[in-house]
């Protein structure tokens, strides 16, 4: 995928795997450290294959948690979006959506005890059944992200996404308009993409108070199905 941001090849400090290990630790911090997390929150990090991007809604009132995720590949493979819905620690609705072709799509619901509801399988418009171990798998992939997010949340991990332009200067999908503190390969690489688009780019970057990553450059308006909390 030609999107794909050249300085996410490294390993910095947005990638996945310390971040489970840390949730637990930073769970136990959070608190006095820093003030309440805000309920609606957008972070990502970068996976084996590519980036992800998660949007999260906690509501403290009925202890529900809405997230949704985008999968976006490095060369091979295809962007999968997948939306999980919690009410309290129980998962209750897995709906995954790859863009591939044909079209492939799995819905997954829960019961209130945690016992499998409905599934539905669908590749191009026919419907197949999942087995135990692939709606395991599944089950396994919502919990996994849920406590990668939760690491992301608390460590004041933050994607923004908005145009690019050519002065440097990015405005967000908030309306906000400022220049990104990002390393030198990195404009580089948007400058270089920019070089070859008739429009502005859209970019995706992470922000932290250990720094600022680069995640996505794409020709696609990233601002055109970025969630809203009020619609979330």
């Amino acid at each position: 995928m030609n999107s794909f941001s050249r300085g996410a090849f490294t390993p910095l400090l947005f990638a996945w795997r310390p971040l489970v290990t840390l949730a637990s630790t930073a769970l136990l911090i959070a608190c006095s450290s820093h003030p309440p997390l805000p309920p609606f929150t957008a972070s990502g990090y970068i996976a084996d294959q590519g980036v992800v991007r998660i949007w999260r809604k906690d509501n403290s009132d009925d202890e529900s948690v809405h997230m949704l995720t985008v999968f976006s590949p490095i060369r091979t493979g295809k962007t999968t979006t997948s939306d999980y819905r919690w009410q309290g620690e129980q998962l209750l609705s897995i709906e995954t959506t790859i863009q591939s072709e044909p079209p492939e799509s799995v819905k997954v619901r829960f019961d209130d005890h945690g016992e499998l509801s409905f599934m539905q399988h669908e590749v191009d418009g026919q419907k197949q059944q999942l087995s135990n171990d692939q709606i395991a798998l599944y089950q396994y992939q919502a919990s996994q992200t849920k406590a990668i997010s939760e690491a992301l949340r608390i460590g004041r991990v933050v994607l923004r996404q908005g145009r690019w332009h050519s002065n440097g200067t990015v405005t967000t999908c908030e309306g906000e308009t400022f220049e990104p503190k990002l390393d030198s390969v990195s404009l580089s690489h948007i400058t270089n993409r920019q070089r070859h688009s008739s429009m502005d780019v859209s970019i995706a970057w992470l922000e932290a108070p250990e720094g600022s990553q680069l995640l996505l450059v794409a020709n696609q308006d990233f601002c055109s199905w970025q969630p809203k909390p009020e619609d979330f």
